[in-house]
């Protein structure tokens, strides 16, 4: 049975994104540190900057591969802090580097070796994985990075029929960004109009493009961007 399997998939964009596997027939596991809420998803209790938490979830979900048919991988879960480069300890870094890095490569080792050919390695980055803004600087280092192994992935996954790409949302409307936000409104509805369409993209227009990149090996290698055209500074 084709398989997706989505770090933080209890809300947002990894939630909307299981919802669509789940209606295409396959069998979705979610790993976060909350249970999704749809019904048909297999939750795996992670926390992600924790590998010792990691390496637990790895044990569970090991036994679950072998009978896996394609497997669609999604690196959905993230961390993002207020912080800046004279202000960011590397022990914070760090910290951040785990969720949003680390582990998923802790996941590829284990889940890569299993996949057949049709399977998909998805990231989901941001548009500050090509650029940065201040105040965010260890999530901006972290997205860089990891534009940087999705091509790395890529290249080492030549001819084994598995492809890869990074899918960069824009300012999307979920509880990470609004609390990253402190739900400011004013905050959120300047954000919302710095793109042509003059609003805040929406959670299941990005898990529809991690659905269709999914089917769609064309885009082996490619950085995806989804923003709705922001405008450029």
């Amino acid at each position: 049975m084709d398989t997706a399997i989505i770090t933080g998939a209890s809300a947002g964009i990894g939630k909307a994104a299981a919802q669509l596997f789940v209606d295409d027939g396959f069998r979705v596991f979610n790993l976060s540190r909350r249970q999704c809420d749809i019904a048909a998803v297999e939750s795996i209790p992670c926390d992600l900057s924790s590998e010792a938490s990691l390496r637990q979830a790895l044990e569970v979900l090991e036994p679950e591969l072998p009978g896996a048919g394609r497997i669609g991988l999604v690196h959905n879960a993230s961390q993002i802090r207020s912080d800046r480069a004279d202000h960011c300890s590397s022990a914070d870094l760090l910290e951040v580097l785990q969720t949003n890095l680390v582990a998923a490569n802790s996941l590829n080792q284990l889940i890569l070796p299993t996949m057949k050919p049709g399977s998909s390695v998805i990231y989901v980055g941001s548009t500050l994985a090509e650029k940065a803004v201040a105040w965010c600087f260890s999530y901006s280092v972290s997205k860089h990075a990891m534009a940087g192994m999705m091509r790395a992935t890529c290249q080492d996954l030549m001819g084994r029929g598995i492809h890869t790409a990074c899918v960069c949302p824009g300012f999307t409307n979920t509880e990470m960004l609004l609390t990253h936000l402190g739900n400011d409104q004013q905050l959120i509805e300047s954000l919302a109009t710095n793109n042509s369409f003059g609003r805040l993209v929406e959670a299941t227009e990005i898990a529809a493009l991690i659905h269709w990149v999914h089917h769609n090996p064309a885009v082996n290698g490619s950085v995806l961007h989804a923003h709705l055209g922001q405008k450029e500074s």
